[in-house]
């Protein structure tokens, strides 16, 4: 019997929980992106979610299961962004109060759109003070439930409903690739390919700056590094949780990283050839393979795109830059 904190059923319980509530988003292909890596490749575009990010099943799968109590107490979360604003839009859906604690340098876009969902925002800096003991903080003081961005199991078994419905879409993979900060989305997802494909390999994709992630799961314990600076925000994690680096030792083959031009140029590539805006954080598994970081040939390919809320002067700024 498995000790790990999350099991395909508990996924497939958060799949029944957001039914009707999250979207259930597109797979979409590409004949270009296919040619030019010689595989069959399956986007899993969750820019089109809720909030425009994965991050919305989680969330929503955690206040939902909240009791009266809880849900009269509030929520508190800390997120550089798209969980801020899942965690604000779920809450507000449920009639829960929310407190977001975010880094002073978010995209504006992010901010604005927590606000927007009713969310109260604390901000702090990113690069001197901590976020988990300030977020635990106000919780005590407020009588608050904190819901961490990606180290708990109801987050995690709700991020893994996108893989869920990517296998359910696409059919047999033989690789699944997701972006890694935290590891909520990558644990969810090993956990579902686990149940659903046990001969497909799965991996994680970090930033180079910030591959505390690589680092960990080679030397087999939770490795802390520094804020990293890359405009992957989403993927700004300074290490691994507990709950998620469990499964990700266990059920994940292996952790690559890309750099930032990698994950512009394939910003680049998403919003040319299929007419799609993703944040760079959301480009992170894409890039490794459009970028060739990996070599996929002949096999069918399954890519979590995260997220897609990006500040539209910023994306033009990157997409636009020269090398």
């Amino acid at each position: 019997m498995s000790t790990l904190p999350i099991s395909y059923e508990d996924v497939a319980a958060a799949h029944e929980r957001i039914r009707g509530v999250a979207h259930r988003t597109p797979v979409l292909t590409s004949r270009t992106a296919n040619a030019l890596v010689g595989a069959d490749l399956f986007f899993k575009c969750e820019n089109f979610q809720r909030m425009g990010a994965f991050k919305f099943r989680g969330a929503y799968n955690s206040i939902a299961q909240f009791t009266p109590q809880q849900k009269q107490g509030g929520v508190i979360t800390f997120s550089s962004g798209n969980h801020a604003q899942a965690i604000a839009l779920s809450a507000q859906l449920l009639g829960v109060k929310a407190v977001i604690v975010m880094p002073k340098d978010a995209p504006a876009v992010k901010v604005e759109a927590t606000r927007g969902y009713g969310g109260e925002v604390v901000f702090y800096d990113r690069y001197t003070e901590d976020r988990e003991a300030l977020g635990q903080r106000l919780a005590d003081e407020r009588g608050l439930t904190l819901i961490p961005p990606y180290d708990h199991p109801h987050v995690m078994a709700g991020q893994g409903t996108a893989a869920k419905e990517l296998f359910e879409d696409a059919g047999g993979l033989d690789v699944l690739l997701t972006p890694l900060g935290g590891g909520g989305l990558l644990s969810g997802s090993a956990t579902v390919a686990h149940a659903l494909a046990p001969g497909c390999t799965v991996l994680g994709v970090e930033p180079e700056a910030g591959n505390d992630g690589q680092r960990s799961f080679q030397s087999g314990e939770i490795v802390h590094i520094d804020t990293p600076k890359t405009i992957a925000d989403g993927a700004q994690t300074q290490h691994l949780g507990n709950y998620t680096f469990a499964v990700i030792r266990e059920r994940v083959q292996e952790i690559v990283t890309v750099s930032d031009a990698e994950l512009v140029e394939t910003m680049k590539f998403f919003a040319s050839r299929m007419k799609l805006v993703v944040e760079p954080t959301g480009c992170l598994a894409a890039a490794a393979v459009l970028q060739r970081k990996l070599d996929v040939r002949g096999k069918r390919v399954g890519i979590v795109i995260s997220g897609g809320n990006v500040d539209l002067l910023r994306f033009a700024d990157l997409v636009s830059a020269k090398d």
